[in-house]
């Protein structure tokens, strides 16, 4: 088996559980995102109310990620991810029993909040995970493909979630995410146990706890990285309107709401079909500083757009983008951190960009609450082109930064303490 074939990530059974698994359980995850946006705006026709899932599903992520980070690397990682997924199944089955009753909007930010503190957990030990079940010549392969699950399941997701709210409920869409992590859970427990990481010899201690963020300040090109994603995402996200823009903006229903939100993941997935066959990214560095400022500038062709055609292709190319930045990304932290640290390196790297997702939904319902939903995402792009800018000038390891083969941690710049 060669890196050059670009099925080599399905040559192993435990790759075909995790992925598999996390393809319909991310399917469920999406289509849950649509339901609980699309519900509660329909019920308080607020954005604030919008905003406010992305700060509960924050919170635990960046309260926990020390912790979860820790336990990824000293615990079974497949029993993290197993126990976490039955967590969040409860929480879906308590959405759907609330949509059903008309509960309190109050007990919906509850569930979201105990589903974002299993994915405090799971995030961390599922990334960890990864890199276990392959040579490292067929990492970069499985992270590709893995990414490529992800977008499928962020265009099927969306389109299903906003056909079931179109064609029955919402408690259909909380129940059908609930199976779905159902068999996400089969098939992670029936995966082969690993527990050859190291650290769980070391004690518990302050400074091992911190560990994952320490290694992160000292690594240079990881810092700039995810740096760069945090803010980007920050204030260029605008998945938490598209209730607003598909409702009062572009007039198109649940059914164009869906559609909407698969756009980016249209195009994230066809970017990473195409990086899965295309030979290496040269020049990956400037590659991807240019991508994110492109990025930028898609989102505020869309915040003013007001064709909802228009509005798409933005999206589609917002997805393409992002995901050479996610390639990249996901490659500097998990090929450039050693294996007995990148259970807590990878829980940091989730506080950056999980956390980055919901504070960003947070800011655009905030900022779209005092002045209105265009100003929040045509303001937003703008940022983003100007923090491309300003981490192009901060690492200048980024823009030297030619190629990603044969990465690790010396290559990606971690200094002395």
């Amino acid at each position: 088996m060669t890196a050059a074939d670009p099925y080599a990530a399905f040559r192993y059974r435990d790759v075909r559980l995790l992925l598999g698994g996390s393809l319909l359980a991310n399917i469920g995850r999406a289509m849950l995102s649509v339901a609980v946006g699309w519900e509660l705006y329909q019920r308080t026709g607020s954005a604030m109310a919008l905003g406010w899932v992305g700060l509960v599903q924050a919170l635990p992520i960046i309260v926990l990620a020390i912790p979860a980070g820790h336990l990824a690397d000293r615990l079974d990682r497949t029993r993290i991810v197993f126990a976490a997924r039955l967590v969040m199944i409860a929480a879906a089955l308590g959405l759907a029993y609330l949509s059903v009753t008309h509960g309190p909007v109050s007990l919906i930010y509850a569930c979201l909040l105990a589903a974002s503190t299993a994915q405090a957990f799971n995030g961390a030990a599922a990334s960890a995970l990864l890199p276990q079940l392959v040579p490292r010549s067929v990492f970069h392969n499985v992270l590709t493909w893995k990414s490529s699950s992800f977008q499928v399941a962020s265009v099927v997701g969306p389109a299903l979630g906003g056909w079931l709210l179109a064609s029955g409920s919402a408690a259909l869409v909380y129940i059908a995410d609930a199976a779905l992590n159902v068999i996400y859970a089969i098939c992670v427990g029936s995966m082969s146990r690993r527990t050859d990481h190291a650290t769980g010899r070391e004690p518990t201690t302050l400074r091992s706890l911190v560990a994952g963020f320490h290694y992160v300040w000292k690594t240079k090109l990881i810092l700039g990285a995810i740096t760069l994603d945090l803010f980007a995402v920050l204030f260029g996200g605008a998945t938490a309107l598209m209730p607003v823009f598909a409702r009062d903006i572009l007039h198109v229903g649940p059914e164009g709401l869906g559609w909407l939100r698969a756009g980016p993941a249209i195009g994230a997935f066809a970017m990473a079909v195409t990086l899965a066959h295309a030979p290496p990214i040269p020049r990956v560095g400037q590659v991807m500083l240019g991508s994110v400022a492109g990025f930028g500038a898609a989102t505020i062709v869309f915040g003013l757009s007001r064709s909802f055609g228009l509005s798409l292709l933005m999206l589609v190319l917002m997805g393409a983008l992002d995901m050479i930045s996610v390639v990249v990304r996901h490659n500097l932290v998990q090929l450039g951190t050693p294996d007995a640290m990148r259970g807590r390196v990878s829980a940091v790297n989730n506080v950056f960009i999980s956390s980055s997702n919901e504070l960003g939904d947070f800011e655009s319902g905030l900022v779209a609450s005092l002045f209105g939903a265009t100003f929040a995402v045509v303001s937003g792009g703008a940022a983003t082109i100007l923090v491309v800018l300003i981490a192009a000038r901060l690492w200048p390891e980024i823009r030297r930064l030619k190629s990603l083969h044969g990465l690790s941690a010396d290559a990606a710049g971690a200094t002395g303490s």
